[in-house]
């Protein structure tokens, strides 16, 4: 195996077996058995959920939610081209490939199903639904090892292939750049989604580089330029609107959604998720 792989696998699990010990993923609100919180009732709340002690205790109707009691189905989908392979060494692919591979490992340490999926223009790889260490190390080997450059996927033909093979709703995190538009409502519509950005900081904060030759590793397209103050501001203009964008889709179709630079620790930034 390849020692990178293999490091980048190692500290994957020995950051969830011990820094996200307790940060159970699978704990949503819903039908169960285990206790979660009392909250007060609200309109449309079933009157079943009341707790008349709690209730008659404070002269308000509280409701008693519950941890849902039930295997939870946790979906890593990545979605990759060639705008990954930006940066020294490779760094944006490998950090959406630690971020899958901890993710899947977080999975099989709660019991819950793992199914990962990753697209490029050029084919789908899926692990069956499983808890087995050996599917979630060979789908982490799959991500580190494809080849992106020259590569442009298909968004619209991915999230449609994506919302048809997923037939249990699910806990749906979808790993991406997001440098492009991305419409996840359909997705939305089944499964609690979560978009992860994995971006380069020198992506959002470019420097000066003069005179440049700027390659395009989509389509091999070269340019010539002069890559200034004005060009930065151009670029910077394009990405604002773009974000801007993203951030109100996912805010229509209720998608949480978190950064992850590469030189990001991936445990800090996700941890807020699992509380």
């Amino acid at each position: 195996m390849n020692a990178a792989l293999k490091a980048l696998q190692l500290k994957a699990r020995h950051q969830v077996y011990t820094l996200l010990s307790g940060h159970n993923l699978s704990k949503l609100h819903g039908e169960g058995y285990d206790f979660s919180e009392l909250r007060e009732y609200q309109i449309g709340d079933d009157i079943r959920k009341i707790n008349w002690t709690i209730t008659a205790k404070l002269g308000k109707p509280y409701i008693k939610e519950l941890h849902a009691n039930r295997e939870l189905s946790v979906v890593v989908a990545a979605f990759m081209d060639a705008s990954l392979y930006f940066g020294p060494g490779n760094a944006k692919q490998e950090k959406l490939t630690e971020v899958a591979t901890l993710l899947g490992y977080a999975a099989q340490q709660n019991s819950d199903l793992f199914t990962g999926l990753s697209y490029t223009d050029k084919s789908t790889n899926a692990t069956p639904p499983t808890k087995q260490l050996y599917h979630i190390e060979q789908f982490s080997k799959s991500l580190f090892e494809a080849s992106l450059l020259n590569t442009t996927l298909d968004y619209h033909r991915t999230v449609q292939d994506l919302f048809k093979r997923l037939h249990k709703p699910s806990l749906l995190f979808v790993l991406s750049d997001f440098l492009e538009e991305v419409d996840l409502s359909l997705l939305s519509q089944k499964h609690e989604v979560i978009a992860v950005v994995i971006r380069e900081r020198e992506e959002e904060m470019p420097k000066r580089l003069g005179e440049v030759t700027l390659s395009s590793p989509k389509d091999k397209k070269k340019m010539d330029t002069y890559f200034g103050q004005r060009s930065i501001e151009k670029y910077l203009a394009k990405l604002k609107e773009n974000d801007e964008k993203l951030a109100e889709h996912f805010a229509r179709y209720d998608i949480r959604s978190v950064k992850i630079f590469t030189d990001d620790e991936v445990v800090s930034k996700l941890v807020g998720l699992f509380v």
